[in-house]
């Protein structure tokens, strides 16, 4: 049976998303999809607006056998085919589900280091990201609806909600907040196990509104390289390169993480060692959707929790950029609201946030719905 809620997501991600113009040429990238339903559908809404669609299907588990087995070759061979084709198209969807969420985690680190330097950072850091209109998703899918608590039919509904909410009035709420942010120089976060400071001053603000992500409802900077100082212990479990993080905290000093623990100390300090950037931070970000609620084990959504925020360890966008660089990119998640533990926020010494909830009168429209 057709659903239409496919149809409304697709039109939201060609129109609203990659704005697709007659004649450019869209790369749809799809992984793990357990049915082709929105793949068609992209496909023939790009071709009825007068674009070009091209289509890249992917396989996790033949993905694992070649991160397993890579070389600097052969990551660079991929990389080098992949490139010339990013290279070509102005507009980029990448749709991920996922059979196994944890299919990648016994790469060893060494592997998968390989494929974020030689192949994932030379196609998507270095062309897709700064080079085309892009935007990524997650497809709703049976090991999906597990992580996040729920059955598979309640999970459809709430994805398609989430997915094709009303951006324009997203939009239109996150601007007082990226206007303080923009005028904002020292920020201090505390919560349970966390007192940090550093500054954002200077630094490009960026309120997501869909554009790059679905579901989106962020507004992100990043911290001055080398002014986080203090102590933060994140509350939401994180998985990345498959394995799954809990009680992850970090010491710092002069903007370096000096200091990393978590369920799997060992690996989450290989993580962070991949380079020289990726013990730096480069994106701080407040959540705003507040249609999210509670973590689920996927950054896209996990991100964006109604009165949560994200550090990053790892690369700055170049449209919000402090100077790192790195190979990895990892959004860590700490959630303030009351039922998570409380916390505040404050901009130069002013309360902007307390439990969750935004204080200021001009920032009362983000507590809508929590």
């Amino acid at each position: 049976m057709h659903d239409p809620r496919i149809d409304r997501l697709a039109a939201l991600l060609l129109d609203h998303s990659c704005r697709l113009q007659r004649g450019e040429h869209l790369l749809i990238e799809a992984f793990d999809l357990p049915e082709m339903n929105l793949l068609c559908a992209l496909v023939e809404g790009a071709a009825q607006r007068g674009a070009v669609p091209l289509v890249s299907t992917k396989n996790n588990e033949v993905l694992r056998s070649l991160y397993r087995t890579a070389t600097v070759d052969s990551m660079q061979a991929a990389a080098r085919f992949e490139r010339a084709r990013m290279e070509s198209m102005q507009a980029y969807i990448g749709v991920r589900g996922a059979a196994n969420s944890s299919q990648h985690a016994d790469v060893p680190q060494d592997r998968m280091d390989l494929y974020q330097q030689h192949w994932w950072h030379a196609v998507h850091s270095e062309v897709r990201v700064p080079q085309t209109k892009w935007v990524v998703l997650r497809y709703p899918t049976d090991s999906f609806a597990q992580a996040a608590g729920m059955s598979t039919a309640a999970f459809e509904d709430f994805y398609f909600d989430v997915c094709t909410a009303d951006y324009a009035a997203m939009k239109a709420a996150q601007e007082p907040l990226a206007a303080r942010m923009r005028a904002a120089d020292r920020v201090r976060i505390t919560a349970p196990g966390t007192e940090l400071e550093f500054s954002i001053k200077d630094v490009p603000v960026i309120p997501c509104f869909g554009e790059r992500n679905i579901p989106d409802g962020e507004v992100f900077t990043a911290p001055v390289r080398r002014s986080i100082n203090g102590h933060i212990r994140f509350n939401a479990q994180s998985r990345y390169q498959g394995t799954v993080f809990s009680d992850i905290e970090f010491e710092f000093k002069d903007g370096r993480i000096v200091k990393a623990a978590a369920n799997n100390t060992e690996r989450i300090n290989a993580i962070l060692d991949s380079d020289e950037g990726g013990r730096y931070c480069g994106e701080w970000s407040l959540g705003t959707n507040n249609r999210v609620r509670h973590p689920m084990l996927d950054t896209l959504f996990d991100e964006k929790i109604g009165g949560s925020f994200h550090l990053t360890p790892g690369n700055a966008y170049d449209i919000a950029d402090n100077g790192n660089r790195s190979r990895i990119h990892w959004d860590l998640v700490l959630i303030q609201r009351q039922d998570y533990g409380g916390g505040e926020i404050y901009f130069d010494g002013e309360l902007i946030r307390k439990d969750g909830r935004f204080v200021p009168s001009d920032l009362q429209g983000l507590n809508e719905g929590l």
